[in-house]
């Protein structure tokens, strides 16, 4: 059976990083990875695909840039292509990005069954192109394989309970690569000796693109940096220049953004992560560090439910509370909310189950 996989962001990396090795454990599948280019430099890229043992892509397009509507526009038509002369059994597509909706649209509209990776998570927020991108794959997907139970939960609530799709919980991916990889780990030479710091990273549109919300985190971020404990901020490029853009300036120590290996040694050797990311959210609680989450909503609910997270939006002066506090609170990971490192074979099983 031949599995089509589309990725083109750094979370789908890291993601089919552990989905990959299952597959290829896996007798009688056989699996085409199509990466779309939608983060193209180095180090948001091809440094994942050389640390985490990623087969190389068979088909590697270069569509980053542009609108939501010009890049997914894009990506549908280059990947309708290779659909038709790979022909694959199933198209497996990955989390809420353009390169997810464009994977799963393009295989749909080609009748090729969808299977998606993460599905179920909601915000709330349809101001968020995530959300958007994940509603609609949910709603054209033929398995969808959800990381939590409340991800189940949620499916259930919209009725796919009476819809042919199979709705699956099988624990969440990233777990497994956090735990795979954590060995591997390798702290960035221009940080390594920082201790007792707040790892911090900043990228989402709904804070980057609001001057006043980006103002706020900025300030809020320095603050802490100042008065509380060094911050470490892995730049994101686009980060990077919508905040020269607004004239602001940062007081904390920036760093490139580094490979998901060094990211690990970064998150293994924090007191506490400060994000507006959805994974990182996660991976702070699969290294028992408290997380800050800059963000009016977040779809991994069970993570402030259970005190691990809490949500301060970008209330410069809630940032700066929360952080403080968040330094001396502990946090235990008993593997019951994620799947403690078992979802890859899960996910290849139940491919070879369903469609073979």
């Amino acid at each position: 059976m031949r599995i089509m996989t589309v990725i083109g962001a750094r979370p789908q990396f890291i993601k089919a990083g552990v989905v990959s090795r299952a597959i290829a454990r896996t007798e009688g599948l056989d699996e085409v990875i199509v990466h779309t280019g939608q983060h193209f430099d180095a180090n948001m890229s091809q440094v994942f695909f050389d640390q985490l043992g990623l087969p190389k892509p068979d088909h590697l397009f270069d569509i980053n840039g542009g609108s939501h509507g010009e890049m997914t526009g894009r990506m549908l038509t280059q990947i309708e292509a290779v659909i038709g002369s790979d022909k694959p059994d199933v198209m497996m597509v990955y989390g809420d990005t353009n390169s997810t909706l464009a994977g799963a649209l393009a295989a749909a509209k080609l009748h090729v069954p969808v299977a998606h990776v993460e599905a179920g998570l909601r915000s709330f927020n349809m101001k968020m192109p995530e959300e958007i991108n994940r509603i609609l794959t949910d709603n054209i997907s033929d398995i969808l394989f959800c990381p939590t139970q409340v991800a189940v939960d949620q499916l259930s609530r919209e009725g796919f309970d009476q819809k042919p799709a199979k709705v699956e919980w099988v624990g969440d991916v990233m777990q497994d690569s956090a735990l795979t990889f954590a060995d591997m780990a390798q702290m960035p030479s221009e940080v390594a000796g920082q201790t007792r710091f707040v790892l911090a990273t900043v990228h989402r549109a709904e804070n980057t693109d609001v001057p006043e919300r980006l103002a706020a985190i900025v300030h809020a971020l320095n603050t802490v940096h100042r008065d509380v404990a060094p911050v470490i901020l892995p730049l994101h490029p686009r980060t990077k220049k919508m905040i020269a853009q607004a004239g602001l300036s940062l007081e904390v120590r920036t760093i490139d953004p580094v490979g998901y290996l060094e990211f690990l040694a970064l998150l293994k050797d924090c007191a506490l992560v400060a994000t507006d990311s959805g994974g990182v959210q996660k991976e702070a609680f699969f290294f028992t560090k408290p997380g800050v989450v800059m963000r009016d909503q977040t779809e991994w609910t069970e993570l402030v439910e259970n005190g691990a997270n809490v949500l301060v939006g970008a209330d410069a002066e809630q940032i700066v509370a929360e952080t403080r506090a968040a330094l001396n609170k502990t946090i235990m990971d008993d593997g019951s909310l994620y799947g403690g490192g078992t979802a890859s074979n899960r996910i290849a099983n139940s491919l070879k189950a369903t469609f073979f």
